[in-house]
């Protein structure tokens, strides 16, 4: 593929890949807006102090086979066939097991067994429900058909929040939240059925998946001990708090989560499909990737400073007193946010060369030093949970940079290079914004003015440095126009 069509095919995903991932998380915006004013703390707890297990189970359906299906160039029927089997197989035996062992999971959170069980076992049907779309999901992606995954997402989304918001306000509690996923995995997996053109046969191999499994494995095992690190938090909160405090930080972790979630899932969707492509082209590679972390830094860091400038009065006005023990939470978290869609970025140009072994070297380093970090930290409770993620999240991008050097050239002198200037003008920014804030005592007048000011002045100090991303939007308005 030539660099024109490379950067085009590029440009097309990016857009439909942000429009997916910017309006999923604009509909969760407003579903958790309404949802939260309702719900109680203790019933969003319930739900959070599951995350660890949302977020491992699928990794092992999936067995890191949907990432293979994405390296290779070109797949047989058998294959596609195989993986489909097997996913829903394997959704099948874990949700049995899950099924069995909640009631001994709900004595270890203190919760008694009537409350978590009852839910825990309706929610989990998700898994088998998910597995039913995972092939169709991955052959669009490697279509690049990214319109026709927004077209997806966003009509389930939208359909799910609507039923869940009602059933709230009709006194249904943490059962509107668990309509809210279940549905979801329901109507998206329906839907991906229809929008797809592939079908599952009666045909599988043992010999296709061995085969898979030599590439996939470390890609599993790195997978299984990244989503358990980033999810094990509420957990463990869960075991020696209450569950509003779990939900205090579970919500704040979510909150903050979501416009680093549309950048990272937005280049993460193009980068495990445009790497793979140029994946034996080091010094091409290597162009890219930057190119890709100045972007990210171009977005990331004024985002990060505008919410922390303006995290108390948003949760005071959105959610009133009810969520104000989030704030600090919020704002400690943001700072590891901004930095974790660059990290994303170095794991997929990993994966795209095949080094499955440097993912899992990474991920299998990572879990020691969060380990470590838990122990010093937890003394200082909630609070210093939260900081020990920030210290963790520096750690890991650095570590993954050293290992980027050998693999891509791409070192942390040059990242520290291309995102620099970025950090220091989203800093100064919101400097002035929090000088142009300080006397404001109406909550909306202090978000827009916050943001506003915050917002332009970033641009311009970008503009003044003559910095690389901002010539690229000038230059871009400027073709617009004509």
């Amino acid at each position: 593929m030539g660099n024109s069509e490379l950067k085009k095919k590029t440009t097309v995903s990016l857009f439909w890949s942000f429009l997916d991932k910017f309006g999923e998380q604009a509909l969760n915006f407003v579903s958790i807006f309404i949802l939260m004013n309702i719900v109680s703390t203790t019933d969003y707890g319930l739900i959070g102090s599951l995350g660890v297990f949302t977020a491992v189970l699928p990794l092992f359906v999936d067995s890191g086979f949907g990432r293979a299906l994405l390296n290779r160039k070109k797949v047989t029927p058998l294959e596609y066939n195989s993986m489909f089997y097997f996913n829903f197989g394997v959704s099948v035996i874990l949700y049995l097991l899950i099924f069995l062992l909640i009631p001994y999971i709900s004595d270890l959170f203190n919760t008694p067994r009537e409350v978590l069980v009852p839910v825990a076992r309706v929610l989990f049907l998700g898994l088998i429900i998910n597995a039913l779309g995972l092939i169709h999901r991955t052959i669009l992606i490697k279509k690049a058909d990214f319109k026709g995954m927004t077209k997806v997402n966003l009509t389930a989304l939208t359909i799910a929040n609507i039923v869940a918001i009602i059933m709230a306000l009709k006194g249904f509690g943490v059962w509107a939240l668990v309509a809210q996923i279940l549905l979801l995995a329901i109507l998206r997996t329906i839907l991906l059925w229809f929008y797809s053109t592939w079908k599952p046969m009666l045909a599988f191999s043992l010999g296709v998946l061995k085969d898979f499994f030599a590439f996939s494995n470390k890609l599993l095992l790195a997978s299984l001990i990244s989503a358990i690190t980033n999810n094990i938090y509420p957990s463990i909160i869960a075991v020696f708090y209450p569950m509003s405090q779990v939900a205090f930080y579970d919500r704040a972790k979510k909150y903050e989560d979501i416009p680093f979630n549309v950048l990272s899932n937005t280049y993460r969707s193009v980068s495990m499909l445009i790497l793979s492509e140029i994946n034996d082209q080091k010094e091409r590679m290597k162009r890219v990737v930057r190119k890709m972390m100045k972007s990210i830094a171009f977005l990331s860091f004024p985002i990060a400073a505008i919410l922390i400038l303006i995290a108390e009065p948003v949760f005071y006005l959105f959610f009133r007193e009810k969520w104000l023990a989030s704030v600090p939470y919020f704002q400690i978290l943001t700072l590891a946010g901004m930095l974790a869609p660059f990290a994303f970025i170095l794991n997929e140009s990993f994966v795209a060369k095949e080094k499955s072994k440097f993912f899992l070297g990474i991920e299998i380093v990572k879990s020691v030093i969060l380990i470590a970090l838990i122990f010093v930290f937890f003394p200082k409770g909630i609070t210093g949970l939260a900081v020990s993620w920030v210290v963790y999240t520096v750690l890991t991008l650095v570590l993954s940079l050293i290992l980027s050097k050998k693999l891509i050239y791409y070192s942390l002198l040059d990242f520290l290079k291309d995102v620099a200037p970025y950090f220091f003008a989203a800093l100064v920014s919101m400097a002035v914004g929090y000088a142009a804030t300080i006397k404001i005592a109406n909550d909306l007048f202090f978000i827009l003015t916050g943001s506003v000011v915050t917002g332009l002045s970033y641009l311009l100090i970008c503009r003044m440095l003559k910095l690389e991303m901002a010539k690229e939007i000038k230059n871009w308005w400027v073709t617009r126009r004509k």
